[in-house]
């Protein structure tokens, strides 16, 4: 198979489902922020982490690689399955959280990104998160969007920021609290 088709050299792409869009139409604006995170997550766990990190990280992108599927389908009834975020997929999130949080200090203020590179990949990767999610926001407001998706998407920013904290510890960084300007 060809890398190139060529057909999209007048701006254009293709959903699931053979629909042909804008390269600037929500739905790709959504599916290719997605991408983009999904890439920051391969920066992440390309870093020198604990096994289980690393199977954390690639369930993460699998499961966001089954978020920019949904995203890009355009179809009722496509003739390719296309797979599903579970609420046991925003549980594993949840439950990964809640184990990260056990070892944290408490959280009393904002912190600033940064102290570690580790923790700081972590951060770059929740914006990019955070900047999906109003992608998603902004699509689903048009065009049907499974909530799952959604809450999915969410769900993970919330991990990455424990994450980031977690790296930071794990790797003796200083997490420096947002004084405003004290």
């Amino acid at each position: 198979m060809k890398i190139y088709t060529r057909s999209g050299d007048n701006g254009t792409t293709s959903l699931v489902g053979g629909k042909r869009v804008s390269k600037s139409n929500l739905r790709i604006e959504a599916y290719g922020t997605v991408d983009e995170l999904i890439c920051h997550i391969g920066l992440l766990r390309d870093q020198v982490l604990p096994e289980n990190y690393r199977q954390w990280l690639i369930r993460i992108q699998d499961r966001l690689m089954v978020c920019a599927a949904i995203l890009a389908s355009d179809c009722e009834d496509c003739r390719v399955k296309i797979p599903e975020i579970n609420s046991s997929d925003i549980q594993g999130l949840e439950d990964a959280i809640d184990t990260m949080e056990k070892e944290l200090p408490a959280l009393t203020s904002f912190v600033l990104p940064g102290g570690h590179t580790v923790s700081s990949f972590a951060h770059i990767a929740r914006t990019v998160c955070r900047r999906a999610e109003r992608r998603i926001v902004d699509l689903s407001a048009k065009h049907f969007v499974p909530d799952n998706v959604l809450q999915y998407i969410n769900r993970l920013s919330d991990f990455l920021f424990v994450f980031s904290r977690k790296l930071l510890i794990d790797n003796q960084g200083i997490e420096l609290k947002w004084n405003n300007g004290a």
